[in-house]
């Protein structure tokens, strides 16, 4: 082998392999020159790594939120906390399964220093951002607070610690947030079904009965054996009567 061979430096290929995306690599190492010396910004972005990992943070409040909430006989509140939480959660799993389609690794520019350990070598989406983007908006919406208000307090900063810290790139942390504000989204129309169905109910009771007689005579019929009994009374406001089908 050749001394030209073995002394030749990696090739601009390779070399663009290694770097990453360059204008994300050089907007890392912008931020990073700016906060990363600044006091007290590593030791908070470090905190803000920890409690959002796998979501438990926010699924710690939810919880709390809920006790409250049920302490004081408040069933609508228990159920948004309850939602924060799973929506929260929901969130992290949407951005891992996520991360294992993409594949993209994580900065691995020398450049770029890391100063948080994580639990993968994936990068996009940053589960943190998705996680704390769902939690804020459905956190927020629990404790009946105003809706921006939560999401403008906690994203930014979870977000902002992710590059400080050289775990994500810039996109990978706009793409979480934005799945997050998906997810929480969804949890929220499912909520808003939930309570139109509640209401509807309340407005309409024997309608209500007369529904759920039906889907319980359907999925009786459905049984198998010459025997089914199809079973209706008090549910439509009747005498009790049993037929043999």
């Amino acid at each position: 082998m050749s001394s030209e061979s073995t002394d030749r430096g990696p090739s601009p290929a390779a070399t663009a392999q290694t770097a990453g995306p360059s204008g994300e690599v050089a907007a890392l190492i912008g931020v990073q020159g700016v906060l990363l010396e600044a006091p007290g910004v590593v030791p908070a972005a470090r905190g803000l790594s920890h409690f959002g990992e796998h979501s438990l943070g926010w699924l710690a409040i939810s919880a709390v939120g809920w006790g409250l909430a049920g302490r004081r006989d408040d069933a609508t509140a228990q159920r948004r906390w309850l939602e924060a939480g799973v929506g929260a959660f929901g969130a992290h799993a949407a951005s891992v399964i996520i991360k294992r389609i993409v594949r993209r690794k994580r900065p691995h520019d020398p450049r770029i220093r890391v100063g948080v350990s994580t639990p993968s070598r994936l990068s996009f989406p940053s589960s943190h951002a998705t996680s704390t983007t769902a939690a804020a908006i459905l956190i927020g919406r629990a404790a009946g607070l105003p809706p921006y208000l939560l999401p403008a307090v906690l994203v930014p900063p979870m977000l902002t610690s992710r590059l400080v810290l050289g775990v994500h790139y810039p996109s990978d942390v706009a793409a979480g947030a934005a799945i997050g504000a998906l997810s929480a989204g969804a949890v929220v129309v499912g909520d808003q079904f939930i309570e139109r169905a509640a209401d509807t109910a309340a407005r309409h009771p024997r309608s209500t009965r007369l529904a759920g007689a039906a889907a319980r005579v359907g999925a009786v019929a459905l049984m198998p054996g010459s025997t089914a009994r199809l079973l209706v009374g008090r549910v439509v406001g009747g005498t009790s009567t049993k037929e043999k089908a």
